[in-house]
């Protein structure tokens, strides 16, 4: 229903925007890794939307990409997943993760988002396993065992750094351990 917003960011609040589009404010609930990488208020922005209405009110949920709208809608279609579950879910993993740990069948990674148990994982996984990677087109790989680098990635981008940003970094450094690897990135990011 509504596409896309564009106009200037007037208000921001832990996971909610204001988007101020000719003299009407749009109230738009985020992912934290699209709030993270919002421009400062006043400036314009560019949101893809989903609008959700409801018995309890009208709900718009804004996107920096349209890969991360495309898996917002997807997870949706999970039974017990709604859109702040949804939200929390892409907040702490990002799009790439996503695909990487349902196509990866790692259940044990995605246990690991708040509000997400073990059997939703699953169910999350096997609803959702086939349909991905025709939603996201980038992503090819799977997901491999959980090593240092991954570790590092994972914990740049819940800092806030973009993870295509994160993923080069950490592939230019050397194998070390996490800590070292974790400063040497956070200086080359900065």
């Amino acid at each position: 229903m509504i596409y896309k917003i564009s106009g200037k960011l007037i208000a921001k609040d832990g996971g909610r925007v204001a988007v101020d589009v000719g003299g009407v404010a749009y109230d738009i609930m985020l992912s934290m890794n699209s709030y993270a990488g919002l421009p400062a208020l006043g400036e314009d922005c560019e949101l893809f939307t989903h609008f959700v209405l409801r018995e309890d009110g009208a709900y718009l949920y804004g996107f920096s990409s349209l890969d991360e709208k495309a898996l917002f809608l997807q997870l949706i279609t999970v039974s017990k997943i709604g859109p702040k579950l949804a939200l929390a879910i892409l907040g702490n993993m990002g799009a790439a993760e996503l695909v990487a740990a349902v196509t990866g069948q790692d259940d044990i990674r995605l246990s690991k988002v708040p509000g997400i148990g073990k059997k939703t994982a699953e169910r999350i996984i096997v609803e959702l396993k086939d349909k991905l990677q025709a939603v996201v087109g980038a992503p090819t790989r799977t997901a491999a065992p959980k090593s240092v680098r991954d570790d590092v990635i994972s914990a740049l981008c819940n800092l806030g750094y973009k993870p295509a940003d994160c993923e080069k970094v950490v592939a230019r450094l050397d194998m070390q351990d996490f800590n070292t690897m974790l400063r040497k990135a956070l200086a080359e990011l900065s």
